[in-house]
């Protein structure tokens, strides 16, 4: 019959590495009690920072900065966006006293899922409109970089030290 492992022995299979580089020193105290005292090498120090799954946790990771291009079209906003700019006039008109952003956001974006389609298609107009319209300008700029005149030099960009 096998005997029962006890709980260093179970600490020692589950990982060897770690028990062997534990020291434990005991003392008593004045008043009697024994105090146990356990040194960490640094095997124990790096196990420890392993995350649930056993890999390492990440190291966070800098952002690559792209060259920003000044003369690149910028997206046009959503239909939503313009409708926010239409309430946030009228809501500040009814509550002058209310100065919030958050407050504003929440109220248009309360009116706005209680809309109904009919009311929110001039917005969905505008905005296709200029969607279109930055569609149109895309595309040129896509040929104009392809054929080389939007050649960008460092003296150029407005954006490289950012």
């Amino acid at each position: 019959m096998a005997k029962k492992a006890t709980r260093s022995q179970k600490r020692s299979l589950s990982s060897p590495t770690v028990s062997a580089s534990i020291e434990h020193s005991t003392r008593t105290s004045s008043d009697g009690r024994i105090v146990l005292r356990v040194k960490l090498n640094e095997g124990m120090k790096r196990s420890s920072q392993l995350n649930k799954s056993g890999k390492k946790p990440k190291a966070k990771q800098k952002k690559i900065n792209k060259k920003l291009d000044a003369k690149k079209p910028k997206k046009p906003p959503t239909a939503f966006f313009y409708f926010l700019e239409d309430f946030r006039k009228e809501f500040q008109e009814q509550n002058p006293d209310v100065k919030s952003m958050r407050d504003i956001g929440k109220a248009c974006g309360e009116k706005w899922k209680t809309m109904t389609y009919e009311e929110k298609v001039q917005y969905y107009d505008i905005a296709t409109e200029k969607r279109a319209e930055f569609d149109r300008a895309m595309i040129e700029y896509n040929k104009k970089m392809e054929s080389g005149e939007y050649e960008e030099t460092d003296e150029e960009s407005e954006f490289d030290n950012v």
